[in-house]
């Protein structure tokens, strides 16, 4: 039995067309899956699609697909199970962040974050399910964070620490309700990664700190366990676990690719 062979399995990322979610688009390939992405942007999308092609020499589908309208979620679900037969995997990468002061923290902006992310993971795990339900077998991986066990020491992360924790007991719920259909959902959190994404974060906390970004990155990295930063190719192997026969006793549960923060934090 080949632990992590995805051979002949169907799986949908949202979230694909980003950094992370393409990463694990492409692990999943390589491991023989029959891949498919899903986000907001078409023209994204069909980059993504090139770019996985080109790396792997296999087609790859995309869903245009807001995750937070579950109208879009539930038509998304069903045509993606028509396509394939059956959806066996679901990652959801999709997310946002953004940053105020707790004492300032715009309610409306409070209630985005929570709705994109919290909300659209219970509508896709809820409209992909209901497949996985009838299939008898399904892997639902969530993309979770560190910041959902451990609180940042700055401010600025009120409404995305909230979310994060919000996602752990989602998936530990979806769990204990999935289970008797033979479905597992569990979620690993990275820790804060080197992606273009977060550059102008550190160049601003690298200013506040008055130091140099490559500075600021060096006492980060100096105070994990592993002595460095966090790429997203080191969750892409706790993505494949996760999806794989290898993890097929295990649900409920949260993993942490962090360099050691969670066990010293």
């Amino acid at each position: 039995m080949n632990l992590f062979d995805l051979t002949g399995k169907n799986a949908m990322i949202i979230g694909g067309a980003g950094g992370l979610g393409k990463l694990v688009a492409k692990a999943f390939a390589e491991a023989g899956a029959n891949v498919a992405i899903a986000s907001r942007t078409e023209e994204k999308l069909k980059a993504a699609c090139d770019e996985l092609k080109a790396a792997t020499g296999k087609e790859f589908k995309y869903y245009v697909c807001d995750a937070g309208v579950e109208e879009t979620v539930e038509a998304v679900a069903k045509q993606a199970n028509a396509d394939f037969g059956h959806i066996d995997i679901l990652v959801n990468s999709q997310g946002v962040n953004k940053k105020f002061p707790a004492l300032e923290f715009p309610m409306d902006v409070f209630d985005s974050i929570m709705h994109d992310d919290v909300a659209s993971i219970l509508m896709t795990c809820k409209h992909f399910g209901k497949y996985m339900k009838e299939h008898g077998y399904g892997k639902i991986v969530n993309v979770t964070s560190v910041r959902g066990k451990i609180a940042t020491k700055g401010p600025g992360n009120a409404a995305y620490c909230a979310a994060k924790g919000a996602v752990d007991m989602l998936t530990k719920q979806l769990a204990s309700e999935f289970g008797p259909f033979g479905i597992t959902v569990n979620a690993f959190g990275p820790n804060i990664m080197k992606t273009p994404m977060m550059t102008k974060v550190f160049e601003m906390r690298a200013k506040e700190a008055g130091v140099t970004v490559e500075k600021y990155l060096e006492t980060q990295a100096a105070g994990l366990p592993l002595r460095r930063m966090s790429d997203p190719e080191d969750c892409v192997g706790t993505a494949l676990f996760l999806a794989a026969p290898a993890s097929d006793f295990l649900t409920g549960n949260i993993l942490y690719p962090d360099g050691g923060l969670t066990a010293i934090g």
